[in-house]
């Protein structure tokens, strides 16, 4: 298993970017697909990027697509999330997960690691 921890959410503007982190402890943090969900105020949790175990394929939900960039560093245990162009449509707490998958399975898992979440909102 991992543990992993999220950070950098705020306040940010619309049109404005974030780069959110997820930290991992473990030893195998590198066997592990990474993903990013979201969750808005009365929504479900939604998918919203994912990349395999050595960053070889990315997914993304249609609506991120262009604007959002996933990526890992798995010499450093870590995710991020680039955001662009963020909207207050972006806004939600946002969770990293993880999970032993092959590529083809990104989006649909499933994740048995989650993170606690870190809060995004865009204001417009």
């Amino acid at each position: 298993q991992v543990q992993l921890a999220e950070s950098g959410g705020g306040l940010v503007q619309a049109g404005g970017s974030l780069r959110l982190s997820c930290a991992a402890s473990g030893r195998y943090f590198h066997n592990y697909a990474l993903a990013w969900f979201r969750q808005a105020p009365g929504k479900e949790r939604e998918f919203v990027a994912g990349i395999s175990w050595n960053g070889g394929r990315t997914d993304y939900r249609d609506s991120v697509k262009g604007r959002f960039t996933i990526s890992r560093d798995n010499a450093k245990n870590l995710g991020h999330l680039e955001m662009n162009s963020l909207g207050p449509e972006d806004t939600a707490v946002y969770f990293c997960a993880a999970a032993m998958l092959s590529p083809a399975q990104l989006v649909e898992g499933p994740y048995q690691n989650w993170g606690q979440g870190t809060q995004v909102t865009v204001s417009s």
